[in-house]
């Protein structure tokens, strides 16, 4: 009866929460605007400097706060109104922005830039923590899936649309000034878009600050073996099948399509999400979700094979769009469960903690991919990457059989 009164609604019913709608619109600006930023920054850096090593400092320098606030972020999202907490590390933002803008203008020494981004990735760690926590609180728990899906399409579009228009925006200033003022622009509008939020978040009894309660988002997640097997998944997946960090060598000297060429393969991935979340969007809820998680890693992991020996361009970018399509299915199911199966009080905290391990091996994953490409070659790499990534499945099916029998996406489970 729930499928079919889901199937009545429709899919942009969701859309008549307020609350929602307006977290969702400011959820576009910010992400939009990040993409844009990601570009002018690269773009700037390297022709101020020419240096490899410039743009790489430049993942090191977000990498590291996002480690070490890991667990602040957690609590201050457990402790403090959500909405408050994102909307004060969204006035930070605008802070950093408009300094890369001055560093921009007044050509100031880099270095200025890497502490720019040092705030930045601070204020996004707070940020990520206590967003993930407050979408719960701003929908049912029947149309919680639903709001993800939306949330995670809005991010895909951004993927796909922002490095584009930041790109031509270069291109047709010349500099990057105005991509930074704006993104100083869309963040303040992310930031309007929060204050008409009516929804807030009051924090239950505040237990007394120690390293036992930074710690109980980790020892939550490993006493959780549906929750724990979910985040498991996801994280070797993107580990071994992440073939994002070579694909310039691919489009470069096995492909040989040149930067049109790579545009579009790094394009592909995102359009395959985009596709998958207006799919999922016009269906119901997935009914049995941790089988579907499985099936979906493991074609994730075929798919990145198939484009690890793939010699067609057209080939290679129908299996990265595949790789997106089923990408996104995993990211709807560990979403739904991390916060549907997370008591409120830790959803910070948890949450931190899914974006601690899911960030970092984005990371580590790139790092992963081009030592392996440097020892075996590129091809080696992803093929065997794409192999890793299917071996996982097989253990997590093995260890955590409450995954594979989990049912409907949003249905109550017990932990244990």
């Amino acid at each position: 009866m729930q499928n079919d009164n889901a199937v009545k609604s429709g899919p942009y019913a969701i859309f008549r929460n307020h609350d929602f709608l307006f977290y969702l619109l400011a959820r576009v600006l910010a992400s939009f605007g990040q993409q844009m930023l990601t570009v002018a920054i690269m773009w700037e850096l390297y022709e101020r400097t020419n240096s490899p090593l410039a743009l790489g400092l430049v993942g090191l320098s977000q990498f590291l706060p996002m480690v070490l606030m890991t667990l602040p972020s957690g609590h201050v999202a457990d402790r403090y109104d959500r909405r408050k907490v994102i909307m004060t590390m969204q006035l930070i933002m605008i802070g950093a922005s408009i300094g890369l803008g001055a560093v921009s203008f007044f050509k100031a020494d880099v270095f200025w830039v890497y502490m720019c981004l040092i705030v930045l990735a601070v204020a996004r760690t707070f940020h990520w923590s206590a967003s993930a926590a407050f979408l719960p609180q701003l929908v049912s728990r029947e149309d919680f899936p639903q709001a993800v899906n939306w949330s995670s399409s809005s991010f895909q579009f951004s993927s796909v649309a922002g490095p584009a228009i930041g790109g031509a925006l270069i291109a047709f200033f010349g500099t990057a000034k105005e991509v930074y003022l704006i993104n100083t622009l869309m963040i303040l509008g992310a930031f309007s878009m929060m204050s008409l939020v009516k929804a807030g978040h009051a924090p239950a009894v505040k237990e007394s600050f120690s390293l036992s309660y930074l710690l109980g988002g980790f020892r939550f997640v490993f006493n959780s073996p549906l929750i724990l097997a979910a985040i498991t998944l996801d994280l070797f997946a993107v580990l071994f099948g992440g073939a994002t960090a070579l694909l310039p060598v691919f489009a470069k000297d096995i492909l040989r399509v040149g930067p049109m060429g790579l545009g579009i393969l790094q394009a592909s991935l995102p359009i395959g999400s985009l596709i998958c979340a207006l799919y999922m969007a016009h269906r119901p809820p997935l009914q049995k979700a941790g089988r579907a998680l499985l099936i979906a890693v493991v074609i994730f992991g075929v798919a990145t094979v198939g484009f690890g020996l793939s010699k067609s361009f057209a080939l290679s970018v129908g299996m990265l769009l595949v790789c997106g399509f089923v990408d996104n299915i995993s990211v709807l199911v560990r979403h739904t469960l991390v916060q549907l199966h997370t008591p409120d009080e830790m959803r910070g905290r948890v949450s931190a903690v899914n974006n601690l391990f899911i960030g970092t091996s984005n990371e580590l994953g790139g790092f992963e991919s081009g030592l392996v490409g440097k020892l075996c070659g590129p091809v080696a790499s992803v093929v065997l990457g794409g192999v890793a990534t299917v071996f996982v499945v097989a253990v997590v099916f093995s260890k955590w059989p409450q995954l594979r029998h989990y049912g409907r996406l949003g249905e109550e489970v017990k932990n244990g």
